[in-house]
C-alpha cells in the first residue's frame, strides 16, 4: 500500500495490511473449568432447533438426549416444511417446555434469512415466560457428544460468557473468502451477488461457524438495539445484505462492542470437515457463490468423536442416520451405556417420503403417482378395493436400504368398514452384465438416479422414483486393482441414452482407471424435459461391445402440481415428450447404430408413445400399473390395527419393518414417564 506520509513510497505488505483494516491483534477469553467460589446455581438453557427436511425420527431421537424439564426447546421449522412442523407440533401438549416457532422462514443454504430467522427466534425467547441464561442452537444433524449435565457444569462455570468459533486464519483472507467484500440481496429463495462493497472503517470484521452459545445479556443486546447505537444498527443494516451473515454477525458484533470481554473461541461443537469432497460448489443453485458442507459422520470417524473426550466439546456434527444410522449407535453407547440384546429395532430407521396432509404441488406429483399405482396393485393382490394413498416412508436396516413402505386404506368389497394396510415395496432396475470380461467382472451398483451427493457420494433418491421432469444421472462403484500390473490399464467407454422409443437421447464419455478402489462415479444427462414415459435403457459399451445394459422406469405422471390428470391436454403437457435432446445436426458414429432399433420399430413406438401421451382416468391408471408392477417389487404387508378381517396378515407393530413398529430410540412419549 501506499505510505500515508509519502505516496512515492511502498509501506507494509499483506499482514500490514490485514492490521490497517482490521484492526490490532484480539485475544479471546479463556473458558473456566469449574464455577466460582460461592456460585453453586446451575444455568438453564434455551435450546434453539433450526430444522429442515423429514427427518422426525431423528429431531425426536436429538430431543431424548438433550431433554430435562428444567430446560427449554424452543423449535423453528422451515416454513417449506409441512410434514415436519404438523408431527412436531404434537409435542406442545404433552411438553410444557416444548414450543413452536409461529413464524416461520423459508431460510437458504448462505441467505440472509438464517440471520433473521435467528434473531426472531431470540426474541421469542426473550419475550417468553421461561427463565433461561444460554441459547444454543442446533439442526437436525447434529448430536450431542457428552451428557446434559457435564453441557450444564461447564456453562454453569461460564455464566454471561459468549461461545464463537472464529475463523483461525488472516481477516482479509476470511473476508475475500467469504464474500463479505460483495452485497448480496436475497430474493426467490436465491441469495443474488450484485456488487462489490467497502466494508466500515475502523470494525474488527470476525466470523467462522453459524452455531453458536450465547448468553442471555448479549442476546438481549443484539435482539433489542437501542435507537442511539449508531454502531448496532449499522451492523444489522450491513448484515442484511451479506452472504452466509449468520457466520459472521454475532462474532463481528461481540468483537466490536462493551461485550468483548465476554468472546470465547469455542463453539462447543465439532465438525466432521472433509474439504476435498465437501467443497463442490454444491449450492450454486441457490447463492451466487461457491460454498463448502461438512460431511456426515460415519464409524471410520469415529476417532475424531472419541477425540473430543478432553476437551471442551458438547456437540458433533453433521449425522444422518438415513446415511449412516451405525455411528449414532456408537456415540450414544458410549454417552449411555449399551442397549440391551432385547431392545426392540434397534437397527431399523424411518424416514419420511410423502404424507397425505402435506400440501400438494408439483414436488409429490411423481410420489403420488408411483404410491396410488403400488397401493392398486398391492390391493388387487389381496381382492381388496383400494381408497387412499396415505404416506410413504422409507425403510432401511443395518444401513441397508429396505425399500419403502406405502401405507393406504382399503375395503374388502362388501361395503365393509375401511382398514389400513401398509406394504413394504423394493424398486428394482433390470441390469445385464457381461460375463466374460474384466471390467464387468468388477462393475457394482450399476444404477440410474437422481440428486447425487457428490459430498456424501450417494444418489438421495433412494426409492428409485423417476419421471418425465428427473434430472437422470448414472452411478456406479469400479472396484480396481493395485500393486499388480494390471493397475496401470485403463478404459475409455461410451454411455448411450436410449428413450422407450429407441432413441439415442444422450452419451457420455467414461474414462476409468483399473487402480480406482471403490470410487463411486457419476455421470449426469442433459436431455429435454419432459422425458418420454416408459422404460429406458442405458448401455456402457466400448468400441467393439457392450459392458454392461440396464432398463429403467420413467413414470408417466398422473397428476399435475398436485391436481389430477382430467383433460386430455393436461395429460400431453406431461407424458407427451418426445423431443430429441441431441442436436439435429448430430451424426452418428457407425458403430453405434447396432446398439439401435431400426426405423420401422421407432415409428411404431412413437404412435403407440403419442396414444399414451393422450390416457387420463382408468387408461392412464392402467398403463401407470404395468409399467410400475415391472420396476416395483411387493414384498409384505401388515394390517396397521386388530380387526376382524384380513385374519392372514400380520399386525404392523408386531413386525420388525413396519413404520408402526416399536422404536423406543425416538420414542418420545418415554419421555413422560420418567
Amino acid at each position: 500500500m501506499k505510505c500515508l506520509g509519502n505516496a512515492k513510497e511502498i509501506c507494509g505488505g499483506f499482514f500490514a495490511m490485514n492490521v490497517y483494516e482490521t484492526g490490532i491483534a484480539f485475544t479471546p477469553q479463556l473458558a473456566a473449568s469449574s464455577p466460582a467460589p460461592g456460585e453453586e446455581q446451575r444455568v438453564r438453557i434455551a435450546f434453539l432447533l433450526t430444522l429442515n427436511g423429514r427427518a422426525l425420527r431423528q429431531v425426536h431421537r436429538l430431543l431424548r438426549a438433550l431433554y430435562a424439564p428444567q430446560h427449554v426447546y424452543y423449535i423453528h421449522v422451515d416454513a417449506r416444511q409441512d410434514y415436519l412442523y404438523r408431527k412436531l407440533l404434537e409435542l406442545e401438549p404433552k411438553f410444557s417446555n416444548i414450543r413452536l416457532a409461529r413464524k416461520r422462514f423459508s431460510t437458504i443454504w448462505g441467505g440472509a434469512s438464517l440471520l433473521t430467522m435467528l434473531l426472531q427466534c431470540m426474541q421469542d425467547l426473550l419475550q417468553s415466560n421461561w427463565e433461561w441464561d444460554f441459547v444454543i442452537n442446533l439442526s437436525e444433524s447434529d448430536f450431542p457428544v457428552k451428557t446434559l449435565d457435564k453441557l450444564v457444569d461447564f456453562l454453569s462455570a461460564n455464566r454471561d460468557r459468549n461461545f464463537v468459533k472464529g475463523h483461525g486464519r488472516e481477516t482479509q483472507r476470511f473476508i475475500q473468502k467469504q464474500g463479505l467484500d460483495k452485497t448480496f440481496v436475497e430474493c426467490d429463495t436465491h441469495m443474488w451477488r450484485i456488487g462489490d462493497r467497502k466494508l466500515p472503517a475502523g470494525i474488527q470484521v470476525d466470523g467462522g461457524s453459524d452455531w453458536v452459545a450465547l448468553s442471555r445479556p448479549f442476546v438481549n443486546y443484539v435482539t433489542n438495539p437501542a435507537k442511539d447505537d449508531t454502531l448496532l444498527q449499522a451492523l444489522l443494516q450491513l448484515f442484511r445484505h451479506t452472504l452466509l451473515p449468520a457466520e459472521s454477525f454475532f462474532h463481528t458484533v461481540l468483537r466490536n462492542t462493551q461485550h468483548c470481554q465476554s468472546y470465547v473461541d469455542n463453539n462447543l461443537h465439532v465438525t466432521n470437515w472433509k474439504r476435498k469432497q465437501g467443497c463442490k460448489c454444491q449450492y450454486k443453485h441457490v447463492v451466487d457463490w461457491c460454498g463448502c458442507s461438512p460431511n456426515d459422520f460415519k464409524p471410520e470417524d469415529w476417532a475424531r468423536l472419541l477425540a473430543t473426550e478432553q476437551k471442551s466439546l458438547f456437540f458433533a456434527r453433521k449425522f444422518e442416520p438415513i446415511i449412516n444410522q451405525a455411528v449414532l449407535l456408537q456415540l450414544e453407547e458410549w454417552l449411555y451405556g449399551p442397549y440391551t440384546s432385547e431392545y426392540a429395532n434397534l437397527h431399523g430407521y424411518w424416514q419420511s417420503l410423502y404424507h397425505h396432509e402435506d400440501a400438494h404441488g408439483a414436488g409429490d406429483d411423481l410420489a403420488r403417482t408411483v404410491g396410488d399405482s403400488l397401493m392398486r396393485l398391492s390391493a388387487q393382490q389381496a381382492k381388496l378395493e383400494p381408497l387412499r394413498l396415505l404416506e410413504l416412508t422409507h425403510y432401511l436396516h443395518r444401513d441397508q436400504y429396505k425399500g419403502f413402505l406405502v401405507r393406504y386404506s382399503v375395503l374388502r368389497g362388501n361395503g365393509s368398514r375401511e382398514v389400513q394396510l401398509e406394504t413394504r415395496v423394493r424398486p428394482v432396475q433390470h441390469g445385464k452384465v457381461a460375463k466374460n470380461t474384466r471390467f464387468s467382472k468388477r462393475l457394482r451398483n450399476f444404477e440410474v438416479s437422481t440428486d447425487f451427493d457428490q459430498k456424501e457420494q450417494v444418489a438421495r433418491n433412494f426409492a428409485k422414483l423417476l419421471g418425465p421432469h428427473s434430472d437422470l444421472l448414472l452411478s456406479y462403484t469400479y472396484q480396481g486393482v493395485t500393486a499388480t500390473q494390471d493397475a496401470s490399464h485403463s478404459y475409455n467407454l461410451t454411455l448411450l441414452w436410449l428413450d422407450p422409443l429407441g432413441r439415442l437421447q444422450d452419451f457420455n464419455e467414461l474414462h476409468v482407471e483399473e487402480s480406482q478402489i471403490d470410487v463411486i462415479n457419476h455421470s449426469k444427462t442433459l436431455l429435454k424435459q419432459p422425458l418420454t414415459p416408459g422404460i429406458w435403457t442405458a448401455k456402457l459399451i466400448g468400441r467393439t461391445s457392450i459392458y454392461a445394459q440396464l432398463k429403467f422406469l420413467v413414470a408417466p405422471l398422473a397428476y399435475a402440481k398436485g391436481v389430477p390428470l382430467d383433460t386430455v391436454a393436461a395429460a400431453r403437457a406431461q407424458n407427451g415428450g418426445l423431443a430429441l435432446s441431441l442436436p439435429e445436426d448430430f451424426s452418428l458414429p457407425e458403430e453405434w447404430q447396432q446398439h439401435l432399433p431400426n426405423e420401422n420399430d421407432v415409428i411404431a413406438l412413437r404412435q403407440e408413445a403419442l396414444a399414451n401421451a393422450e390416457f387420463i382416468g382408468q387408461p392412464l391408471h392402467s398403463w401407470i400399473d404395468v409399467l410400475v408392477g415391472k420396476f416395483f417389487q411387493l414384498r409384505e404387508t401388515c394390517i396397521a390395527d386388530g380387526t376382524d378381517v384380513l385374519h392372514e396378515l400380520p399386525l404392523c407393530r408386531d413386525t420388525a419393518w413396519s413404520s408402526l413398529a416399536a422404536d423406543p430410540k425416538s420414542d418420545m412419549d418415554a419421555l413422560l414417564k420418567r
